[in-house]
């Protein structure tokens, strides 16, 4: 059978940025900038995108598209059957594993666009949107509906296809998400005490920077474009051959961090706006789906028209954030299971979601039914998503790091993000450097200081 590619470099390049623009861009980046120094993290962010992520990026794009197949028989391919085979059924059980939580998110911001449109929050108190969010998540079928129904969004993506399914749906998911948060930090800087957020934001305070701030970033960096998780390396399998790598992901890059910072004008302005002290509207889900509802009400008055569209635009964007990551996500598993059992993608697709949707349904209902069950404090939700964030991806990153530095042919690897010489490389030697030492070193730094938070 032959194996399906993408039909323009738009599509691949807007398929790969939908992978990488998530839920970390809007709900943990801007707080991150707020309160690490505002533009002064911004800059070390963009450093360690460019001398770190960009590397490992490149060379999942590079191992994803000399073999032309999922994530873990291109690793059995190059490391020819080797030990170094296991870094790609890594990757894919990570992706796998952080998409069984990732939906449940992604039905939350799903609740909440059917909230906003509805203008249910119009009489809540500022006090009360806790209560309403928790009294959302405890449910034991409400949570649950909206979950599933986000994954059969995504299953039905998936099953289309490469070109009629991923490629076409990133073409509109991907311009309407960057059309609305334009559209959204345009609305939210024109609010009065607007400038007082715009300064929060950017003014560089280097004071604030230390030794943890460049930690944050780093691990920002890491999380926010998606590498490690068998995304990245799956969507260059369906690259054609004369796709410029290195270029590709910068663009990638480039459209991931300026969805990150714009995010940050959507949300301090609106902040700055009512006087709320921004190191108290709290960080993911607290911000998201506690204080900001709150903040919209307030800052654009409660119930009007502004408040309805704006809200609205908001948790949609959300939504569609969290479901170009989801798709990506959820075709890491599907590739590798159609691919390495000799399934067709529609089977394969099927097994995938079956089992997002048990593991899945016991990430939601652990903050209701199943709350009770717990490990070092933990539900089942944040055990998922710990296990997935401080270990399962350092590890995974490092290792590809050091697999693409280390165990690939450096002719190869030349040969390949030069499209065999018809482009130039100054950046090669800089490229394998930070392969081989920084990018490890980092790495074991992040982890290291996770481990003992």
């Amino acid at each position: 059978m032959k194996r399906e590619k993408f039909g323009t470099s738009l599509g691949a390049i807007l398929a790969a940025a939908g992978s990488a623009v998530g839920l970390g861009n809007i709900w943990r980046f801007p707080i991150e900038t707020g309160q690490n120094g505002g533009a002064a993290f911004i800059i070390i962010y963009i450093m360690c995108i460019i001398l770190l992520g960009l590397p490992v990026m490149i060379s999942e794009f590079l191992i994803g598209r000399y073999t032309h197949t999922n994530t873990a028989g291109a690793y059995r391919i190059l490391s020819k059957g080797k030990k170094w085979r296991w870094i790609g059924r890594m990757s894919v059980f990570t992706g796998w594993f952080i998409l069984c939580y990732y939906v449940v998110v992604g039905g939350w911001t799903m609740h909440y666009t059917f909230l906003s449109a509805t203008n249910a929050f119009n009489g809540v108190k500022s006090t009360e949107f806790g209560d309403v969010f928790n009294q959302f998540v405890s449910n034991p079928w409400q949570p649950l509906l909206w979950f599933v129904l986000f994954v059969l969004l995504t299953h039905f993506v998936i099953t289309r296809g490469v070109q009629s399914g991923i490629e076409r749906y990133s073409k509109i998911l991907m311009p309407t998400l960057f059309i609305i948060v334009v559209f959204l930090a345009v609305s939210s800087v024109m609010l009065p005490g607007a400038s007082a957020g715009v300064e929060f934001l950017l003014r560089p305070d280097w004071s604030k920077v230390d030794s943890t701030v460049i930690i944050e970033a780093m691990g920002q960096a890491f999380y926010s474009l998606s590498i490690g998780m068998g995304c990245l390396c799956t969507y260059a399998s369906y690259f054609e051959k004369s796709t410029p790598l290195a270029k590709t992901a910068l663009h990638v890059c480039v459209i991931d961090t300026m969805i990150a910072i714009l995010a940050g004008f959507i949300i301090f302005p609106s902040v700055f706006n009512i006087g709320m002290n921004p190191n108290e509207v709290g960080v993911g889900a607290s911000l998201t789906f506690i204080s900001l509802p709150n903040v919209f009400q307030q800052s654009l008055g409660e119930g009007s028209l502004m408040s309805v569209l704006f809200s609205t635009m908001f948790y949609f964007l959300l939504f569609v954030a969290a479901l170009t990551s989801a798709i990506s996500l959820h075709e890491v598993a599907t590739a590798y299971v159609s691919e390495e059992y000799n399934l067709t993608r529609h089977r394969g697709a099927v097994i995938v979601t079956v089992t997002v949707l048990v593991l899945g349904a016991l990430c939601s209902l652990s903050f209701g039914p199943l709350s009770d069950i717990q490990l070092f404090d933990r539900n089942i939700f944040s055990m998922f998503d710990d296990l997935s964030g401080m270990i399962l991806l350092p590890i995974g990153v490092m290792f590809i790091s050091l697999f693409a530095g280390w165990r690939l042919d450096r002719e190869l690897y030349h040969n390949e993000i030069s499209n065999h010489g018809d482009l130039r490389t100054p950046y090669f030697r800089l490229l394998i450097f930070s392969l081989r030492y920084a990018i490890p070193i980092a790495i074991a730094v992040v982890f290291i200081d996770q481990i003992l938070r």
